[in-house]
């Protein structure tokens, strides 16, 4: 992180090239911003022919400003915009601000002034943000360095965005609700600065509390990753990340210029990293509020208090689909309950207190709910009854006091709109998250109890595991002195026993023969598979053949197999036949592998095995490297994970062996970079132990 960012949002000083004296030009808006908010630093306008704006005294060039200036707003077209930087840097730039448009998101010469830039800001240090971004706001600070409308109030929610657009309209919604933020940051295309940048600083920020943001790509995976890991232990980062579908990752391709990147592996690495994915705008800020408001729950119980049966019973619902769970209250808490309550109240979460209630019910209620052991979160459940609607107003007020002596969240739910409107914004103005359906709420608690119980999780480590690097790396010379885009099972059964992965025993049979020998010696029943370094996927030539059980089936099978490949795919080079011994009945077929994606590397995949995996899509994911408890949660994600846990008197497999296979693959996709993608497909899995049968590597 660049040193220069505390000069970047605490600027003492600024200059504006390209100030203007149209209203309607960016330059004009931003110097217009900058006096708006009161800004208490010095201002430097740069104008050729200008002598004044808006009362401020007007710089004909940059050599006339002062050196060691703390921050640069550039507004002026691009070409002028590199020339201008360079001059900055030159006199002792700390920070800039590059707003002007027209770089990588345009391609050609415009990608080409954005390397220029790059250059220029690490040649003289400058924290550059930008460019073809909207600029950035520091409440705190009276800082407001954009060419946006309007001002948001001063608030602990740390907000940046890709897209300046984005931006813009947040802004403006941010207004109509009343909502603060710390710090606002439009990133643009991220030549020097990126969202890793924003989130380690406002991971450091003392005025922020919560982190969102809107990103449409990653330039930096584990750079992203390793800053995400570390705020997320003291704040929640919640993001969207768009371009989750391929028209959604060509848009945002077109848009600035970068790579969208596979969504799974983004929606890995948020997982990795302790971030809270975002699908939609709203639900950003939903959650924003509820993280911004409320205290952590320390469990996952809840209490629902409603004046509804039906409302209340679908809150249960929700709750009941999540990861929270329906509190059960504690004897003494229902025996003060029965004190309070009618005796047609029901008292049994949600505590139904019945339509006739008013706000003292509501407001007693609470009273005994707050000392309940059970209890780690509350959610007060209205529908707006002839009872209540005379003292909405006043129930807000209470129960925004209520929540200022209690250390569990509270989150209020009142339904309706028009009659519950002015005790919604009572409660909001006070920092209690209101809103108008369960659904939300419910999500909102949800996901600060994972977040929780993400900062309460120990750290863990990857282990290093044994293998002979030097005779795995040989295998990969050898295939690529040949020019090969695959190292297919007969040739890499040298890295299997290179990492000591377990695999049946396994010889290569050049002739019928020969085939013929080796089963004697293995001893029947024998698998032949087709051994070509053309042939990737045995399936599709029909290429194995299994349980042969004397000479005479294997010799048939060799000649049936390798005539066969030959008809099907003549350009192959058939080697042989590969002459396995027989797995043990009763295996599960599983399947782990690994794909390498261009942002943050191996992407790890475990699910059901054998030629089934591309159709039930039963997977689950991590990005290397793996933990063992990242390996063991690999295995208990997938839906068929009761299979191999033992059923209707199955014994389980062995979940040991099977957990080291894995590891072993995160191990071998960090140590050869030369191998795009690697299959073991599939695994065979018992109660005793777990066999790697076929394996596929493919170099990039």
């Amino acid at each position: 992180m660049s040193k220069h960012l505390k000069a970047l949002f605490y600027p003492e000083n600024i200059t504006i090239i390209g100030a203007s004296t149209n209203p309607e030009k960016i330059g004009h808006i931003v110097l217009n911003n900058l006096l708006q908010i009161g800004f208490q630093g010095k201002i430097y306008p740069v104008n050729p022919k200008a002598k004044e704006i808006l009362g401020q005294k007007v710089f004909s060039s940059i050599q006339e400003l002062p050196n060691n200036l703390d921050l640069a707003v550039i507004t002026v077209p691009r070409t002028l915009a590199v020339s201008s930087l360079a001059e900055l840097g030159a006199k002792g730039l700390k920070a800039a601000i590059v707003i002007s448009a027209g770089f990588k998101e345009i391609g050609g010469k415009g990608y080409h002034l954005e390397q220029e830039l790059i250059a220029i800001a690490n040649q003289y240090n400058i924290a550059l943000l930008g460019p073809n971004c909207l600029g950035l706001i520091n409440t705190h600070a009276n800082l407001n360095a954009t060419f946006a409308a309007g001002l948001p109030q001063r608030g602990s929610i740390g907000f940046f965005s890709q897209s300046g657009a984005l931006c813009v309209a947040i802004l403006d919604w941010a207004l109509g609700e009343n909502i603060g933020f710390s710090k606002f940051i439009s990133l643009g295309n991220k030549a020097v600065l990126d969202e890793a940048d924003m989130i380690e600083y406002l991971g450091e920020d003392e005025e922020t509390k919560v982190i969102l943001g809107y990103i449409e790509n990653v330039c930096a995976g584990e750079k992203f990753i390793q800053a995400a890991q570390k705020v997320t232990r003291k704040k929640p980062i919640l993001l969207i990340k768009s371009g989750r579908t391929a028209a959604g990752a060509r848009a945002a391709s077109s848009h600035t210029g970068a790579i969208a990147g596979s969504d799974q592996a983004y929606s890995t690495a948020f997982k990795k990293a302790g971030i809270i994915r975002i699908l939609d705008v709203e639900s950003l800020f939903n959650l924003a509020l509820a993280f911004s408001s409320q205290p952590l729950p320390q469990g996952p119980n809840l209490t629902i208090i409603t004046n509804s049966g039906g409302p209340g019973i679908m809150a249960a619902d929700i709750c009941e689909s999540s990861r929270l769970n329906m509190t059960r209250l504690a004897p003494k808490t229902i025996e003060n309950l029965q004190k309070i309550l009618p005796g047609y109240a029901a008292l049994y979460n949600p505590i139904d207190i019945i339509g006739d209630a008013d706000a003292k019910r509501y407001l007693d209620t609470l009273e005994v709910i707050k000392d309940d052991p059970n209890t780690h979160s509350i959610l007060v459940l209205l529908t707006p009854t002839s009872a209540i609607v005379p003292h909405l107003e006043d129930l807000a007020l209470g129960i925004a006091n209520f929540s200022k002596t209690i250390d569990k969240p509270l989150f209020c739910v009142f339904m309706g709109r028009k009659h519950v409107r002015p005790a919604q914004k009572i409660l909001l103005d006070h920092k209690v998250p209101c809103y108008f359906f369960p659904e939300p709420a419910i999500h909102a608690l949800e996901s600060m109890f994972e977040h929780a119980e993400w900062r309460n999780k120990p750290v863990s480590r990857p282990e290093i595991l044994d293998r002979d690097l030097s005779r795995a790396k040989e295998v990969i010379l050898q295939a690529q002195a040949k020019q090969q885009r695959e190292i297919v099972e007969f040739q890499a059964l040298e890295i299997l026993e290179a990492y000591n992965l377990p695999h049946p025993s396994t010889e290569l049979a050049r002739s019928s023969e020969e085939a013929v020998e080796i089963a004697k010696d293995m001893g029947f029943p024998v698998v032949l598979k087709i051994a070509s370094p053309n042939i990737s996927h045995k399936t599709d030539v029909r290429g194995v053949l299994v349980n042969l059980n004397s000479p005479e089936e294997v010799k048939q099978a060799f000649l049936e197999i390798t005539s066969r490949a030959q008809r099907l795919r003549p350009e192959a080079h058939i080697t042989g036949c590969l002459v396995q011994k027989m797995a043990p009945k009763g295996c599960k077929e599983v399947i782990v592998g690994f794909k390498r994606d261009d942002q943050f590397g191996p992407l790890l995949m475990f699910g059901l095995g054998g030629i089934y995996v591309e159709v039930l899509k039963d997977i689950s994911f991590r990005l290397a490297p793996l933990t063992r408890e990242d390996a063991q949660n690999m295995i208990r994600e997938i839906k068929s994970y009761l299979l191999l846990k033992g059923f209707r008197g199955e014994p389980a497999i062995n979940f040991q062996a099977l957990e080291e296979i894995i590891l072993k693959m995160s191990q071998l996709s960090l140590d050869l970079p030369q191998i795009y993608e690697a299959e073991f497909n599939p695994i065979l899995v018992n109660h005793k132990q777990a066999l790697v049968a076929d394996v596929r590597l493919t170099l990039d």
